[in-house]
């Protein structure tokens, strides 16, 4: 007798769905069974929406941060910003912190991680080099270094800074109120406007 299942079509969301960062096998199973019974009509827009988002959502051109395909991201178009200073952040999703502490008008430049030679991370594999062509074409800029203060983000740090030495520019990084070994995912908006009001200058 064959043991009773989900049909193909569930399985394969099931699978679909586990696939996904933080989300095990029942996790997504939970998700698939919401999908079928409670998401209803709202299935297809749902459907609809992880598509759309995919496939007009690339990086911007500039800064690396999510952009409608083909455009700047809304930081790089808006004119009112001050392109004097460049807040460097690891990954893209570190940039909404900031924004919503609404105590910064600068503009951002996203690394797409941090240097980690355990994990196979090394400078190359970041968005460095396209830094150092910003930083070049302004050099009398601020660079903030916002990357984290754990092991690998202070040797970040300490790199950029080495690859900024031939500029006047001026480089600072985060500084209290910023919790040891943990990055901007885990901040809140007064603390990311507290690190960013007292960063301290590296050089």
């Amino acid at each position: 007798m064959n043991p009773q299942d989900y049909p193909p079509d569930v399985r394969e969301l099931i699978d679909c769905l586990s696939r996904m960062p933080g989300t095990g096998r029942r996790t997504a199973e939970r998700l698939a069974l919401w999908f079928l019974l409670r998401a209803g009509e709202n299935a297809p827009r749902i459907a609809q929406a992880i598509t759309r988002a995919v496939e007009n959502t690339a990086t911007c051109s500039n800064c690396g941060f999510f952009a409608p395909r083909g455009e700047l991201c809304a930081a790089c178009s808006d004119p009112t910003r001050d392109s004097s200073i460049i807040c460097v952040v690891e990954y893209a999703t570190d940039v909404l912190p900031i924004e919503r502490s609404g105590s910064f008008r600068g503009l951002y430049h996203c690394l797409g991680g941090k240097i980690s030679p355990l994990d196979g991370i090394l400078p190359e594999h970041l968005s460095i080099d396209p830094l150092v062509h910003r930083v070049k074409n302004h050099p009398d800029c601020e660079v903030i270094l916002a990357v984290g203060n754990d092991v690998e983000g202070e040797a970040t740090a300490l790199y950029l800074t080495d690859c900024l030495a031939e500029f006047p520019c001026r480089i600072s990084r985060l500084a209290q109120g910023m919790p040891a070994g943990a990055g901007l995912s885990q901040a809140d908006a007064i603390t990311v406007m507290h690190a960013l009001n007292g960063r301290v200058s590296l050089r």
